[in-house]
């Protein structure tokens, strides 16, 4: 039996659920720039949301696998789970890492949907992917944290109770190692907004809800640290794996979507008193997407059953995005082609599950740093940077 025969119940159940949003919902969503709210709610309410999130503090304590599966359908059936993924793996690192009392007091709240954490708080302007040089501080002051700094690209802030910021606590020149000396923090946004945090969002060409944020002096309870102090890159890669692993289900689901498009309308276009999709030129690059897609899956499977094991998931979280992103790629090019001059209109949705899919060639990782990482940390080879 497979990873995926073992959920196929789950499979069916957010499949129907996900049913009730046909493809005119998310359409009409991305159209108006939106936010699919009342399918973000249907989700939470039937508690795939909370998958990860253990049974004790009210969740369903479901396997990185199964949870795969949730945001693979997502996707599968036409809808985008960036929208709402944050909610899945950004709380695990409270899971891993916070304290009980932070547990018992966010983890029920957060299964319930009563409190939304969806946004991770690294990326800079500056910096980049080379977190470890961020220039955001965390300043100790009278039993408080001072926070300075400003982060980019951070998703869903307009939709979140809560975030998890990452700030440097010593400074750079006074650790050993550059991963030493950050910390993560747990932001309260309804009472920071406006109070130290300035929001500004970033208009992009996805309908996908991300922003710049200014932190000047804004104050945080002690008790907000979440992990060790100097800890918080240890505390970042519990919720970063997971991230990289959904990430790679939510590809393979755009990826059969594409392929299940394509094949449908090669079969059903006919030119020249025939299917399109009896030509070789036509059915052979369908044929080559599947192939990719599903070896890509492989690597999806292997990444969950690293992080359901606690093994080092980094090499396969980060192989299995890698894979996934680029099939995916691969087979909304092969869709879009199929469809000709009809890819382009808006009734087909191919154009925007085409959109979507386009932006894990660069988030939340990057291919060259999969590479850099790959290369290093597996291949023993020089570090490049």
């Amino acid at each position: 039996m497979t990873p995926s025969d073992s959920c196929q119940e789950i499979r069916e159940a957010v499949r129907s659920l996900c049913a009730q949003f046909p493809d005119e919902y998310h359409r009409k969503v991305d159209l108006a720039r939106g936010y699919p709210e009342e399918f973000v709610q249907a989700l939470t309410a039937a508690g795939w949301m909370a998958a990860l999130i253990p049974q004790q503090y009210g969740g369903s304590g479901l396997s990185m696998a199964e949870a795969s599966v949730i945001m693979e359908e997502i996707n599968r059936s036409g809808g985008n789970s960036g929208a709402c993924h944050g909610q899945m793996y950004v709380m695990n690192a409270i899971v891993r890492s916070g304290s009980e009392a932070q547990k018992q007091r966010y983890l029920p709240q957060i299964a319930s949907g009563a409190l939304r954490i969806q946004s991770m708080g690294v990326t800079e302007p500056s910096t980049g992917s080379d977190t470890t040089r961020l220039k955001t501080t965390a300043e100790k002051k009278d039993g408080r944290w001072v926070i300075n700094g400003q982060k980019v690209w951070i998703s869903r802030i307009q939709h979140s109770d809560m975030m998890i910021l990452l700030a440097r606590t010593t400074p750079l020149a006074e650790v050993k190692r550059r991963s030493e000396g950050l910390s993560c923090f747990l932001i309260d946004l309804k009472s920071a907004i406006g109070q130290g945090l300035t929001v500004r969002p970033i208009l992009n060409m996805v309908n996908h809800e991300t922003n710049e944020l200014f932190f000047d002096k804004l104050e945080i309870p002690e008790e907000s640290l979440l992990g060790p102090e100097g800890g918080g890159f240890k505390t970042l890669l519990d919720g970063l794996n997971a991230e990289r692993t959904l990430i790679a289900a939510e590809c393979i689901g755009d990826g059969y979507w594409f392929i299940d498009r394509a094949r449908k309308y090669a079969n059903e276009r006919v030119v020249f008193n025939r299917p399109i999709g009896q030509n070789q030129g036509v059915q052979f690059p369908i044929a080559e997407a599947f192939i990719e897609l599903e070896a890509a899956n492989l690597m999806r499977w292997q990444a969950c059953a690293k992080i359901d094991a606690h093994e080092n998931a980094g090499a396969a979280a980060n192989m299995a995005k890698y894979l996934a992103a680029k099939a995916s790629w691969e087979a909304a090019n092969v869709c879009l082609q199929t469809h000709g001059g009809f890819g382009f209109a808006c009734e087909y949705d191919v154009e925007r599950k085409f959109r979507e899919t386009r932006l894990y060639q660069v988030a939340p990782i990057s291919t060259n740093m999969i590479f850099s990482y790959v290369a290093e940390h597996v291949l023993g080879l020089p570090r490049s940077f």
